[in-house]
């Protein structure tokens, strides 16, 4: 290979030194984590072996339904990434992904794919119950894995899997919890660890969305399939599959893990035969004394989806793909202030939280309306994980550690809402050894 820059002189070019040098040890940099001497070891592992297309991974998605589907939608905005293979246990899905890509290969069993060589990547798609078996499967076929979030339905499923990762070392294990990813919520992450809050005091969080979560098909077997997500025996519900994320989030920038949780939920809407709460509540405590509350709905889409950190200083909101902080009258001047941009809320008065804002890159910016270079939550978590099958392998920024810790929360805080009780985590439950 050549080692020519554009300008045609000697030298590496970013991409040559990225692939000359490994990036384990950057990796825990970009995640806000120390390196490990046994991190470092780990990481010592034999890359993907490129394609003809140079840079170029070849990656298989298991499990093609609607969030199959949507994972594959944004692989396909992504020049790094080719979607080699689709597996699913329906046929008529397999045959609408060979109308999509007429070059993907299909696989009805999952284990026929774990055996193709030129695929090296899988992503798991499956319904959340299903995710051990695969995963476990996977990692012991030797291929990287991309686990959606939760990692399971149970604390020993989710064992199992964190297990199973760990005693794979030269492979990736990445799990999608999306917002330890995402560059909007990393930058609000660094506002928040270099204090410009103040004393953390508060927490809230919310989820609005019209939407009975039910899908229908032609027969009452599919049916029952397509609807996991309803049947409380197999299912986390709305605080599992959605206001986890954001109990992870707030665990992630607080930088510890819940110590109780006390949950609420009920049936006010959809009386369609669910036993899973279309309205959920939960009351996180942390070991600091701050309480978060996360509120779920699907009978509602008014005021949409948002956080709130609250501090002695300011408060900041995130709201979709935009970010602002408010601050206290006697909070203390920022340098950086003098160049963000403002915008006002009712009564308030909100300092844009821009990654990398300079007065004149602030200028004539809509709010409140998205800009169409910055990407998905998803694409960005994905996109870490070809760039680790690229470059790596190191670390994964949300290795299974995070994973499991998320996942264990996700599964006390249902308990918590079906028992209407409140559930103790002691840092004991943590811990995989």
């Amino acid at each position: 290979m050549s080692k020519k820059n554009k300008n045609g002189k000697g030298g590496l070019n970013r991409k040559d030194f990225l692939k000359t040098f490994s990036l384990a040890s950057l990796a825990p940099l970009m995640a806000g984590e120390k390196i490990q001497g046994k991190a470092l070891k780990e990481a010592e592992a034999v890359r993907y072996t490129k394609n003809d297309t140079d840079d170029v991974v070849p990656i298989g998605i298991i499990g093609y339904g609607e969030w199959g589907r949507q994972i594959a939608s944004t692989l396909e905005r992504n020049p790094k990434v080719k979607i080699a293979g689709i597996s699913d246990t329906f046929s008529i899905m397999l045959t609408r992904a060979e109308r999509s890509y007429s070059d993907v290969k299909t696989f009805e069993n999952y284990r026929e794919m774990l055996e193709d060589p030129e695929i090296p990547a899988i992503i798991v798609a499956t319904p959340t119950h299903k995710h051990r078996e695969v995963v476990v499967d996977a990692l012991e076929a030797g291929k990287h894995v991309y686990c959606e979030f939760p990692m399971a339905s149970s604390i020993e499923d989710a064992k199992a899997i964190a297990d199973a990762a760990r005693e794979a070392p030269r492979q990736i294990f990445q799990v999608g919890l999306q917002y330890r990813v995402n560059p909007q919520h990393r930058d609000v992450f660094q506002f928040i660890r270099s204090g410009a809050t103040g004393r953390a005091t508060y927490i809230r969080s919310q989820w609005h969305n019209k939407t009975s979560w039910r899908r229908t098909s032609a027969t009452q077997e599919r049916a029952d399939e397509l609807n996991w997500r309803l049947d409380g025996d197999v299912s986390l519900g709305l605080i599992g599959e959605i206001g986890a994320h954001n109990i992870d989030m707030a665990s992630w920038y607080l930088n510890e893990m819940p110590s109780s949780i006390q949950g609420f939920g009920q049936i006010q809407y959809w009386r369609d035969g669910r036993d899973v709460p279309d309205n959920v509540q939960v009351v996180v405590e942390f070991p600091s004394g701050v309480h978060m509350v996360c509120a779920c709905s699907l009978t509602t889409s008014f005021d949409g989806r948002y956080d709130m950190f609250y501090g002695s200083d300011s408060t900041i909101l995130l709201r979709d793909k935009h970010a602002w902080m408010f601050k206290e009258v006697d909070a203390p001047m920022l340098g950086w202030e003098v160049y963000a941009r403002r915008d006002r809320f009712h009564g308030e008065v909100g300092i844009a939280l821009v990654a990398d804002a300079t007065q004149l890159d602030a200028q004539d910016v809509d709010p409140f309306e998205d800009d169409p270079n910055v990407e998905t939550p998803l694409f960005y978590s994905l996109d870490s994980f070809i760039d680790n099958n690229i470059y790596g392998p190191y670390p994964a920024m949300v290795g299974y550690q995070q994973g499991y810790n998320a996942t264990l929360v996700a599964v006390k805080a249902k308990e918590a809402i079906q028992n209407k009780s409140i559930e103790t985590l002691d840092e004991d439950l943590f811990a995989l050894d």
